[in-house]
């Protein structure tokens, strides 16, 4: 079966109002305002593609190929991105919902999450290294066994990270959220 392919094309929910997205590959194109709940993506190609106010909440993405793309003003709930294909994976986030996502097992250094809500999320046996979590909501994510070097979360809010199960050499918090390293100790911190 020969597969579609996209290149430089915009998608908006006039061109997808009821029907599904043609399976095939996407090329630097842009999708906007389309909703892809529950959508079967499996085994599709997204390369230097933009997603805008785009809603993929439980989307099914397994074997999909996510390369250079970005997530912006996106519903993203519910997402297994550890299915997807992990050859060249690379994605940035930037006011997104992903609350009961999973990242886990996954090798996504440099991965921006940008005033996110990312509840539940879970990361764990990931690779973030270098990741930035800025102005985040991490309320209830899961790190564990996770890699956490030189990662940002100097702005992020309700982390709750044990630096024993975790790498976390050289990474970025504030003086002010420091009891999110301390929950384990049930240590009260005063100003």
């Amino acid at each position: 079966m020969i597969e579609a392919y996209f290149c430089d094309k915009e998608f908006t929910s006039k061109d997808f109002p009821e029907i599904l997205l043609p399976e095939g590959e996407y090329e630097n194109c842009n999708f906007n305002g389309i909703n892809l709940a529950e959508t079967d993506l499996s085994k599709m190609t997204f390369s230097k593609c933009i997603f805008e106010t785009c809603d993929l909440s439980n989307a099914r993405i397994k074997n999909s190929s996510l390369r250079d793309v970005e997530f912006k003003d996106c519903k993203l709930m519910g997402l297994n991105f550890q299915h997807c294909d992990s050859f060249l994976l690379s994605f940035s986030f930037d006011n997104c919902l992903l609350d009961f996502s999973s990242f886990s097992r996954l090798r996504i250094k440099n991965t921006s999450f940008k005033n996110c809500k990312l509840l539940q999320v879970d990361f764990s046996d990931a690779d973030l290294t270098s990741a930035q979590f800025l102005d985040s909501d991490l309320s209830g994510a899961i790190f564990f066994n996770t890699r956490l070097e030189k990662a940002d979360f100097s702005t992020s809010q309700n982390f709750s990270i044990d630096p024993e199960s975790n790498r976390i050499t050289d990474a970025k918090f504030s003086k002010m959220d420091l009891h999110g390293l301390l929950t384990k100790y049930k240590i009260n911190l005063r100003d």
